[in-house]
């Protein structure tokens, strides 16, 4: 049952992080969606959701993302989400 349950949680906290991401940035890539999918760390995936909600731009997420489980500290500028006020940051750009 504890198994279960920590399935459960996991997949919450990706659709949780896929969510956060849309509201963000608008559509994302299946890419981005399996390489979600892979992750199986509770911190990973809760801190990752962190910085979506805070990131100032999509790259700077998608750096977060690369990072894997080598990033823990989501400080400075580049999670200040309103950072980028002058205009609309669209994920699409490099």
């Amino acid at each position: 049952m504890f198994s279960l349950e920590n399935d459960t949680m996991l997949i919450n906290d990706r659709e949780d992080l896929i969510a956060v991401l849309r509201m963000r940035f608008g559509a994302i890539s299946g890419d981005i969606i399996e390489k979600i999918y892979a992750i199986d760390d509770f911190s990973t995936l809760q801190r990752l959701i962190l910085a979506a909600a805070n990131a100032n731009s999509w790259h700077t997420f998608l750096s977060e993302l690369d990072a894997g489980d080598n990033s823990f500290r989501i400080v400075g500028d580049t999670f200040n989400p309103l950072g980028n006020l002058k205009g609309c940051d669209n994920h699409n750009e490099s």
